[in-house]
């Protein structure tokens, strides 16, 4: 019997060996193995890759461009949308007080190459995971997923091309096969 592709999900790293010291004497129990060197642990968090600068005034939060509609976060001193701010109403209110969601937000460090769960066994952190054939990564978007995809796709069309540019097949054939 095999279990494959399954997802652990907690909020501490204390949460996460718990879960899978009982996920694993759960399997070990019912008469399967657990390959624990297959396992892999992610750990990921709203903004731990910083913005990218896309405008000259770029918003702290979404990078895009600022105009006249922002407020400064007393904490980082960057500016931020009003929409990006999660502020209700005017925001004359809170303007020496205002802390940005990346301020405000406790982020996990990603110092970690891997996570010790006891019984001889570390896992190693990764930033990338392949997971029921999709790309996911740690900053939660989906460039990733969209790179693999598109590298599969002009792999699988390079294995084609011998057969798209052989003047012995037809171009009717070759036409259906492109």
């Amino acid at each position: 019997m095999y279990g494959d592709d399954l997802v652990v999900i907690a909020e501490t790293e204390e949460d996460v060996i718990k879960r899978l010291n009982e996920w694993k004497d759960n399997v070990e129990n019912g008469g399967m193995r657990v390959n624990m060197s297959k396992t892999k642990v992610m750990i990921s968090a709203e903004r731990q890759k910083p913005v990218q600068k896309v405008a000259r005034w770029p918003c702290g939060v979404c990078g895009r461009g600022l105009r006249s509609n922002s407020i400064q976060c007393t904490s980082c001193h960057k500016w931020v949308h009003k929409k990006c701010s999660g502020i209700k109403g005017s925001m004359y209110k809170v303007t020496k007080s205002f802390i940005c969601r990346g301020c405000s937000n406790h982020v996990i460090s990603t110092g970690h190459t891997s996570v010790d769960i006891g019984a001889s066994a570390n896992l190693e952190v990764v930033d990338k995971f392949c997971y029921l054939g999709d790309m996911l990564s740690v900053d939660g978007d989906a460039y990733a997923a969209v790179e693999a995809r598109i590298r599969i796709g002009w792999n699988k069309f390079r294995r084609l091309v011998p057969l798209l540019t052989n003047r012995d097949i037809s171009l009717i054939r070759r036409g259906r096969l492109y």
